[in-house]
């Protein structure tokens, strides 16, 4: 077979062992990793070959193919399978049709927001940490729990901001108010935070009034493009990669217009560290309708063309590898009961996503950029000296306040 002669001379990268329907085995290449692949439709690496971006996705929910370790045998697709840049026409057309799939004006934005965010409240609040975050955490240590994890990256932030008492904050994409409770509680300033998601506003907001904030945190269902106030400081985490690039002018003016002159912004947003590309289909037709992961050079671009300036661009790796483990394992542990209620289609998806996404940060392209903007470039220190003021950062979250606010 072809097929056989592509994985013979490809599997160069551990091994692959592939599972037959008829129980028949073939093995490629030699040594570890190995990984073992149990093929259910005879179709299967077809459908898969015509298509490997969206059909490996798609095949998999569709139970023509299955694996003792998942994210074992993406290592070895990926590292032997690099992306490929397209060439021709493939080319041409992949440019044509980047605008189109970004096409995220304000009802366009609330229906990819809706298509997420809102499929299942119960489902984030029993795989992600307590808090609810939904985004990179931040790992000092490699011994520490997903909500410490959690729980420094907040930290982090907060000290990029570089708050004062009295401030106000803006938090586009806010998710379920997590962040903005953090801001107020340990640096006593008032926060903005933004959403287009219903479930996250309704939590976030009963979170608000759990606590006794409302004086200091107000959560709104409300598109940043709507937002007309000033602020001190503007914080953006897990939300720029729904942008897209047709907006990023307009995202970044908003950003600088909020701001005030001694304003300081930090946006946190997956990002890739290869020239600009194009969003997976599997994921963008069944997880981020309109994603996009940016190009550092995509977003700097933009950036000098407006009223700010980058004062500390920092790069991520790994952690959100780290992060995306931490949440395969703790939806595994209720996968069983999820399936009973939104069936085994769905489960298989959401492993894939949770699992591929993995993968991309450790044997692909993608990192986490976190930008440091302003508009006065002595709005914050000229070293990075008021980041680590304490020995450690794990010191630094045991005086901050230890675990986050339920």
């Amino acid at each position: 077979m072809i097929l056989d002669k592509v994985l013979r001379d490809r599997i160069s990268h551990g091994t692959l062992v592939v599972e037959m329907p008829d129980g028949t085995e073939k093995r490629f290449g030699s040594g570890d990793p190995v990984a073992r692949w149990r093929l259910h439709d005879q179709r299967a690496l077809a459908r898969i070959v015509s298509d490997p971006e969206f059909m490996l996705g798609q095949s998999y929910m569709d139970g023509a193919w299955s694996t003792p370790d998942l994210i074992t045998l993406l290592e070895v697709l990926m590292v032997n399978f690099p992306e490929e840049e397209p060439t021709g026409w493939r080319l041409w057309l992949r440019n044509l049709l980047r605008p189109v799939q970004q096409w995220n004006r304000r009802n366009a934005s609330r229906r990819n927001v809706a298509h997420h965010y809102d499929i299942d409240q119960s489902l984030f609040e029993r795989f992600l940490d307590e808090d609810l975050q939904y985004s990179c955490a931040y790992w000092p240590a490699d011994d520490i729990t997903l909500e410490d994890a959690q729980l420094a990256k907040k930290e982090h932030i907060r000290r990029k901001l570089r708050l004062e008492p009295g401030q106000r904050v803006l938090d586009i994409g806010c998710g379920w108010g997590g962040l903005a409770i953090y801001l107020a509680q340990h640096s006593d300033v008032s926060v903005v935070g933004l959403t287009l998601s219903r479930d996250q506003y309704r939590v976030g907001t009963e979170r608000v009034r759990r606590l006794g904030l409302e004086d200091r945190v107000e959560i709104r269902m409300e598109d940043y493009r709507d937002t007309r106030e000033s602020f001190d400081r503007v914080v953006s985490v897990g939300m720029f990669e729904h942008v897209g690039t047709r907006f990023y002018d307009t995202y970044f003016e908003a950003v600088a217009d909020r701001l005030t002159p001694d304003g300081v912004a930090l946006v946190h947003t997956i990002g890739r560290n290869t020239p600009p590309g194009v969003t997976n289909p599997w994921i963008r037709r069944y997880i981020f309708p309109g994603g996009y992961v940016p190009a550092m050079s995509e977003v700097m671009a933009v950036v000098e063309r407006k009223a700010l300036m980058a004062t500390d661009v920092e790069v991520l790796r790994l952690h959100y590898a780290k992060t995306l483990a931490a949440w395969q394992e703790r939806f595994q542990r209720i996968r069983d009961s999820v399936a009973e209620k939104k069936e085994e289609r769905f489960c298989r998806m959401w492993e894939f996503y949770l699992a591929v996404s993995e993968a991309s940060f450790r044997w692909r392209d993608l990192v986490v950029f976190q930008f440091q903007l302003a508009r006065d470039q002595q709005a914050v220190p000229l070293t990075r000296d008021y980041l680590y003021e304490t020995p450690t950062l794990a010191k630094g979250m045991q005086e901050s306040g230890g675990r986050a606010s339920g």
